[in-house]
């Protein structure tokens, strides 16, 4: 079984020595589903890589969350960008920028359509990662970036297999590498929470869309 987290260790590693042996920052375009699930994944990889934050999620409803999502992502890439760390002491914080994609839920229910009843996690959500995953591998590509990935491997809910899976096929076919990632190992979805109560973020029970919203209110009522 591969070992996402190590992987990205090493790459991190041979990144580190580009960047004494050469000055070379790579570029990360980073597709994210929201501001928690984005905070540990930041303060982790921002030490290495020059991040633009793509938030583009055509699965939230309604409009309104999806703004109040976006708004707290911009919220949290400028604060922790601004911030010294503990112990009083900087750390390197490589420029991270933000790109709010287009509010696009009918892209989401063409591919939704006949799946309206699956449970969470299954072919349904499998689409939506996909349909995520092409529009920030195509950007990647466009804009000469050297990595794409997402932030949804945090999440204790989702499967990093399936992401990778994914994410390495779209690699294939836009021409962009797509960074090896289990943002859940080392602890950063506990880090994701302590980030979470430290910049006092809106997180939600949700993933986002309507379906899983639906799920979410009959847990709550059991």
């Amino acid at each position: 079984m591969r070992n996402y987290q190590k992987e990205l260790e090493v790459l991190l590693e041979e990144t580190e020595e580009k960047r004494r042996e050469f000055g070379m920052i790579p570029r990360l375009f980073l597709h994210s589903c929201c501001a928690p699930c984005s905070s540990y994944v930041l303060e982790y990889l921002s030490a290495f890589l020059s991040i633009t934050v793509f938030y583009y999620n055509p699965n939230i409803g309604p409009q309104n969350e999806y703004e109040k999502r976006a708004a707290e992502q911009e919220r949290i890439i400028r604060e922790m960008s601004e911030q010294v760390l503990e112990g009083g002491e900087e750390r390197r914080f490589y420029p991270v920028t933000f790109i709010k994609g287009a509010y696009e839920p009918e892209i989401f229910y063409e591919a939704a359509k006949g799946l309206e009843n699956v449970p969470e996690g299954g072919e349904r959500c499998m689409k939506c990662y996909e349909l995520r995953l092409r529009k920030t591998a195509e950007l990647a590509k466009v804009g000469g970036y050297d990595y794409f990935c997402t932030t949804l491997s945090i999440s204790p809910l989702k499967k990093a297999g399936a992401l990778m899976e994914i994410g390495e096929r779209l690699a294939e076919e836009c021409g962009v590498d797509y960074l090896p990632s289990d943002f859940k190992k080392k602890n950063g979805y506990k880090r994701s929470v302590e980030l979470s109560a430290k910049f006092g973020l809106y997180r939600q029970n949700y993933c986002g869309c309507v379906f899983s919203r639906r799920e979410a209110k009959k847990m709550d009522s059991l």
